[in-house]
């Protein structure tokens, strides 16, 4: 698998974090780096540890799935992209929360990387290294989450539900890529 694939499948995942981090940025009063640094590093964090752990459960399913793996990939990407941009109008009506609560933050992290643990098990059916994949969408969604606070804090919730939306169309474009791949080259 292509670098410039990880790095695309990073920011597909990332995006619902990068729109949990506009929200918290919009959110804070006074904004300070480490409000910034602290989410991001929740969401980066278990960004990365996520698609480790669906890894690990994918690599005990391989060998019986070898014959049609790249029919699983195009599904599980496609069901994340779609489950993104149906998700996306949602994000306007959620309740305004507290991003400097431990638990809150917590609870939003794992929320926020579930996508990562399907996108995990997809990654141990194709040939590539995920302790790349792991570091790459880590660093994606850290410098992503990171930037997504101080652009809530200027632009408010404008861009949310767009940024949901364009995740989940890239996710499902390199599903279609991913599956086009497979059975004709």
């Amino acid at each position: 698998m292509q670098l410039l694939t990880i790095i695309l499948i990073a920011t597909g995942l990332s995006m619902d974090a990068f729109a949990v981090s506009v929200v918290s940025g919009s959110v804070y009063k006074q904004l300070k780096i480490k409000h910034a640094f602290r989410i991001a590093l929740f969401f980066g964090g278990f960004q990365a540890i996520m698609p480790l752990v669906g890894s690990l459960a994918g690599i005990s399913v391989k060998e019986y799935v070898a014959d049609y793996d790249h029919w699983i990939v195009f599904a599980l990407l496609c069901t994340v992209g779609a489950k993104m941009i149906y998700e996306s109008s949602k994000i306007a009506t959620k309740d305004i929360f507290n991003p400097e609560n431990t638990l809150v933050l917590l609870v939003l992290s794992v929320a926020t990387s579930i996508d990562a643990l399907a996108v995990g098990m997809t990654l141990s059916l194709l040939q590539v290294s995920i302790i790349i994949a792991v570091i790459i969408i880590g660093v994606v969604t850290f410098v992503l989450s990171y930037l997504g606070v101080f652009i809530g804090k200027k632009f408010g919730h404008f861009f949310e539900s767009k940024i949901e939306v364009v995740g989940g169309l890239v996710l499902i474009a390199l599903g279609l890529k991913i599956l086009i791949q497979h059975l004709f080259f």
